[in-house]
């Protein structure tokens, strides 16, 4: 028996050990980051790649990708191109999807056309740079 007591020392101390140490906090979620914002105001150039995709440069240095509910014909070879609210307000324009906006296109054979926006996303600078000189505001 008097073997057995230094084992059984030693795992009663393992033991109380383990007892006492507090579990690791659970990892905090990841911050949920608010979605960048724009005035409309604010856009200083724009771009079209196709007649589904336009790229506004806004506050000399933000780059926004609108993507467009379908083709807004001649997007891609007007010099003008407008954004104009749903409601008639002037809201600020935000990353997601559905912002109430449509682009308003002018053209001398077609007229006056309104072509929803279903997806608003900022992007980053090194998609920015990634873009073909085309497609840059």
């Amino acid at each position: 028996m008097k073997t057995l007591a230094p084992v059984v020392f030693a795992l009663a101390a393992v033991l109380a050990l383990g007892a006492s140490a507090q579990p690791a906090p659970p990892a905090a979620p990841p911050a949920k980051h608010a979605n960048a914002c724009f005035w409309r105001r604010n856009i200083e150039n724009f771009a079209a790649v196709d007649e589904r995709t336009l790229y506004v440069r806004v506050n000399v240095s933000d780059v926004y990708q609108l993507t467009l509910f379908s083709d807004c014909l001649d997007l891609d070879w007007v010099h003008r191109v407008g954004l104009q609210s749903i409601g008639g307000f002037e809201p600020n324009i935000c990353e997601g999807a559905n912002p109430g906006v449509d682009v308003v296109v002018r053209d001398v054979g077609l007229g006056r056309m309104r072509c929803p926006i279903t997806q608003v996303r900022k992007l980053t600078p090194a998609e920015v740079v990634a873009l073909p000189k085309s497609a840059r505001p």
